[in-house]
């Protein structure tokens, strides 16, 4: 004789349902649908005109492995190289210093100070972060870099400044993803008798890794497509400098700005080289994201 715990339970069908209810739960769902469509069609545009626009100039032999030293703003040849190397050294710079200050921030918010003096004060200076320009960013570098310490414009400058703007963003994703960590599971660790900063890094911080690493690769996206403090803190060279502290160097966004300068739109070489560096600066964001994920579930927390 079987007890009625070993039935199997049916799902619960909601019946006798107004017919009111059911239209506004279908208009919500199609309103929703139709937002989300919505939000896709520029967004698609823009990716299918970058593409096609650049793809271009990405297909040119040289455009991987040269620089533009030497070549004038109408005649063709030369490439992204020292754009993409400019690139990449002012990111890596700038993440080498946020990543650790915005995590640690964000760890002393949840787990430590939050209800504090010092972490409402924290958490209101993170806000007021959030909404600085770049270019207010770019301008007191400057003042303090170059007009107070005397130290010339540079790479260097321009990554600092990237800094103001980075640390924000991964502070506020660090935070969310630490928040949605169940409490259970530092309650558990601590019943073990696993202390607190233990119990963060190796129970807390990689449960939400994979969120903080989207932060950090939203917020890196954001800052390697900055125009202003390019302008300000460096200037841009179409030739190569390896050296951060010293000299102009050239940079994706910095490119397309010259670019732009240069005629692009009424003359076919600088608009093909204009679209070719959005286009590269896409693929190496994402390139960026894809791998940032690939080591994010490499250092997961492994299912039982």
């Amino acid at each position: 004789m079987t007890s009625t715990l070993d039935r199997p339970v049916k799902a619960t069908t909601f019946q006798g349902v107004s017919l009111r209810r059911k239209m506004t739960n279908n208009l919500a769902t199609i309103l929703v649908t139709l937002s989300v469509l919505i939000a896709l069609v520029p967004l698609l545009w823009v990716l299918y005109s970058v593409i096609v626009k650049g793809f271009n100039a990405l297909t040119s032999p040289q455009w991987f492995w040269h620089s533009q030293a030497g070549m004038t703003a109408f005649a063709a040849g030369g490439g992204a190289y020292h754009a993409i190397v400019g690139t990449l050294l002012q990111g890596l710079v700038c993440a080498a210093i946020s990543i650790p200050i915005g995590v640690f921030v964000g760890i002393y918010l949840v787990e430590y100070g939050g209800g504090t003096r010092f972490g409402k004060v924290t958490t209101f200076m993170v806000d007021i972060l959030t909404g600085v320009p770049s270019i207010v960013a770019a301008l007191f570098i400057y003042a303090l870099w170059v007009a107070t310490f005397g130290f010339p414009r540079s790479g260097f400058a321009v990554s600092l400044s990237l800094v103001l703007l980075m640390i924000p963003v991964i502070v506020r994703a660090t935070e969310e993803m630490l928040r949605i960590v169940p409490m259970d599971l530092r309650e558990a660790s601590y019943a073990l008798g696993v202390p607190k900063w233990k119990t963060i890094v190796r129970i807390v911080i990689p449960t939400a890794l994979s969120g903080i690493v989207t932060g950090i690769m939203l917020a890196l996206a954001r800052v390697m497509g900055e125009t202003a403090p390019l302008l300000v803190l460096v200037g841009y060279s179409q030739a190569m400098n390896f050296d951060m502290f010293d000299g102009f160097m050239g940079s994706l966004p910095g490119m397309m700005y010259d670019q732009t300068s240069a005629g692009a739109g009424a003359n076919p070489v600088p608009t093909d080289r204009l679209w070719g560096a959005a286009l590269t600066l896409i693929l190496l964001i994402a390139l960026l994201n894809v791998g940032a994920r690939f080591l994010a579930k490499i250092f997961a927390p492994k299912k039982v």
